[in-house]
């Protein structure tokens, strides 16, 4: 009779399959990030927004992005301290496209306890189709594809924190997990769903423990940190959720979260990561709170797969595949193999069916790996405006404008007086209609003030304050 398989602390970091996986998806992320640079996509202003907050702890300042409004502390929008950690890396190489390579070295960090645990319960091959089901998930994908996000910083804790408590190290999941309440202020309810997966496990203690941490903290970040911080005084998305329609009309609100169709499809990728066995497990219901406030909201881009939102679920539905499938039996399993095989192929599928829309396949096309044909337009937009200067621009070269200057979004309503704006006309900012001069642009934004324009290039424009 064959012994249980054990682990040890040594064993577990001996797994050169893991490894391999991890620097292979850190790889595969760190290209899309170079290529997605040189192409000069944009495709929201975020990238600008966590530049800018990294540009201020670098310079040991508090988050102030006035991307977002005249001293507004970002820490005011969202809970994300963990942030901080992006200071002394933009110290040393002060560019936006840090943070995409910061983000694609988190997401390889994370395939590799998944990874790991995998192959320790699968065997080699099978663990390692695991791994590379979950680094090209649609979830991960999306989350490159949108460029930077504070919940990168959350895959490896969950990654790390979901192994150990499948291998029952609760202390361990308990330390892992406990940050996550840092990355993002509505995972404190995530890191309380899965405190009661851990006291449903059997660890009492550690697992209501876990989950009142994770509850006080959604609470003191929503009610009393983030408006504290708030320009407004308020959380700034409270009004984006119909939680008060929904204790009113439960039914009338259930028929909401269910539809329209772009919800149900979720869900189904959710499940299809997940192995479909995964269903099984405690810990894919973890995803209850995130796709909750996701659905219970009236923003139709929550609902969909195609952003970062589906990102934290990824390591959940890749550990509830595991824990379904359960540890390697001392025993072989006749109908074992059969099994994790539909699982790998669920997986797999839902890869598949979401692959047109993402990165990954862009790599085969010739076009995604040739620099966009305004990149030296751009560099003498971004050489125009002088070092320090306050400059307001549209999403096209915001976050290229962070580094050297105060850039300011053109679209926010009370900007200061702005020393130069910067329009892309062929930018996807302005539905189509963009300004057909840059200087008048600007003197319409600010009345009594005048504006020449100084460059007008292959579509960008920028305009400089007279006087």
């Amino acid at each position: 009779m064959t012994a249980p398989v054990t682990t040890t602390r040594r064993s577990r970091l001996r797994q050169p399959e893991a490894w391999v996986v991890a620097a292979a998806g850190t790889a595969l992320y760190v290209l899309v990030a170079v290529l997605q640079w040189r192409r000069l996509e944009a495709p929201s202003w975020d990238l600008a927004i966590f530049t800018q907050l990294a540009k201020a702890y670098a310079g040991l300042d508090a988050p102030i992005v006035p991307i977002k409004g005249d001293g507004f502390n970002l820490l005011g929008d969202h809970f994300h301290p963990i942030l901080v950690l992006l200071g002394p890396v933009y110290a040393l190489a002060p560019s936006g496209l840090t943070l995409l390579v910061v983000q694609a070295l988190l997401v390889g960090v994370s395939a590799w306890p998944l990874t790991a645990l995998a192959v320790r319960r699968l065997g080699r091959w099978p663990g390692v189709a695991v791994g590379a089901a979950y680094l090209l998930s649609h979830g991960i994908q999306g989350a490159v594809r949108s460029q930077f996000h504070e919940i990168a910083f959350a895959l490896p804790l969950l990654a790390l924190g979901l192994c150990a408590l499948l291998e029952r190290r609760w202390r361990a999941s308990v330390l892992w997990l406990a940050p996550l309440v840092l990355v993002k202020e509505d995972l404190g309810l995530l890191v309380a769903a899965l405190g009661l997966v851990i006291w449903w496990r059997g660890a009492r203690r550690a697992g209501l423990a876990l989950a009142a941490w994770g509850a006080a903290w959604f609470v003191l970040a929503t009610a009393v940190i983030l408006p504290l911080l708030n320009p407004r005084g308020q959380y700034d998305y409270t009004d984006r959720l119909t939680v008060g329609d929904a204790l009113g009309d439960p039914l009338a609100a259930l028929a909401g979260v269910l539809g329209p169709g772009e919800k149900v499809v979720t869900v189904l990728l959710l499940v299809l990561a997940a192995g479909i066995v995964g269903v099984r497990s405690p810990i894919l219901l973890a995803a209850v709170p995130t796709l909750a406030w996701r659905f219970l909201g009236d923003v139709s881009f929550y609902w969909t797969w195609v952003w970062h939102y589906d990102a934290v679920l990824m390591p959940l539905a890749t550990a509830a595949l595991l824990d379904a499938l359960g540890p390697r039996p001392a025993e072989p399993d006749r109908d074992r193999s059969l099994r994790t095989a539909v699982a790998l192929g669920a997986a797999g599928l839902a890869v598949v069916l979401t692959a047109p829309d993402l990165p990954v396949v862009r790599l085969a096309s010739p076009e995604t790996w040739q620099a966009s044909p305004r990149t030296e337009a751009a560099r003498e937009v971004v050489g125009t405006v002088p070092e320090g200067a306050v400059v307001a621009s549209d999403i096209s070269l915001l976050a290229r404008l962070v580094p050297t200057t105060t850039a300011l979004w053109s679209g926010t309503g009370d900007n200061p007086v702005a020393d130069y704006y910067v329009i892309d006309r062929e930018g996807g900012t302005w539905g189509g209609n963009p300004p057909q001069d840059a200087a008048r642009y600007a003197e319409e934004k600010h009345p009594g003030t005048d504006y020449e324009l100084v460059l007008d290039r292959e579509g960008y424009q920028v305009a400089r304050r007279v006087g």
